[in-house]
């Protein structure tokens, strides 16, 4: 039976190359750490190379999936809370007017100048809509719409879902930068217009939290390159 040669002491590695090693090793780890890890996983990005990447938005869409998943289990956790605790509902007694002593003297009758009619305000016209889009969303599924923007362009939004309430979350990215515009949570529908805080990528992400499908109805308008689906 053959055994393997024992090495020689010049044939293993010196100290300093087991250091240098050691250090080359630690040195690749925080930079996959910084660069890889950080921006997938919390959404934090300090090279910028995540968003390059594409990682740092996917870290993006775990942070909002691990607040929703916090969310729910607190919103949970009240509903149980509430529907142990007794209930007691105080019925108010009803409260017997006394009469009043007094006469009440017949009112004299007043001439009241005539006003003159309002104008009526001409109705607004519909707001003309560039965009719109309709997604179905199974129970858990999600998903995400962006529009390119200019910093300091305005776009008009409204969105409705049909079916049952959504989550969402209006943010946006871009030049290395990103932003939470607005949060909901079991929303049925929204609109207004959205300022871009820098140039990029400002929109929404949408999740279903119903246990049937819902229809997501979106329409957009106003100052913006294009609207594209990004999940």
């Amino acid at each position: 039976m053959y055994n393997t040669d024992i090495p020689n002491r010049e044939e293993l590695p010196s100290t300093a190359k087991l250091i240098r090693s050691t250090i080359v090793a630690a040195v690749v780890a925080l930079v996959l750490l910084v660069t890889v890890v950080m921006p997938a996983e919390y959404a934090l990005d300090p090279t910028g190379a995540g968003r390059l990447l594409g990682l740092t938005e996917m870290g993006e869409i775990k942070e909002q999936l691990a607040e929703e998943a916090a969310a729910d289990a607190e919103a949970e956790m009240v509903a149980v809370q509430s529907s142990s605790a007794p209930g007691t509902q105080e019925v108010a007694e009803p409260v017997m007017a006394e009469p009043s002593d007094e006469s009440v003297s017949a009112p004299e009758a007043e001439v009241a100048a005539a006003e003159p009619e309002p104008t009526p305000e001409p109705e607004a016209a519909e707001p003309q809509w560039q965009d719109e889009v309709r997604v179905v969303l199974t129970p858990g599924e999600g998903t995400e719409f962006k529009l390119t923007m200019e910093e300091g362009a305005v776009a008009r939004y409204s969105w409705a879902s049909e079916g049952g309430p959504i989550n969402y979350d209006t943010h946006g990215n871009g030049s290395g930068q990103s932003i939470s515009y607005e949060k909901g949570r079991g929303v049925p529908e929204d609109e207004g217009e959205l300022e871009a805080a820098f140039t990029g990528d400002h929109g929404w992400f949408f999740r279903n939290r119903n246990d049937n499908d819902i229809t997501l109805v979106l329409r957009t308008g106003g100052d913006y390159g294009q609207l594209k689906k990004v999940l």
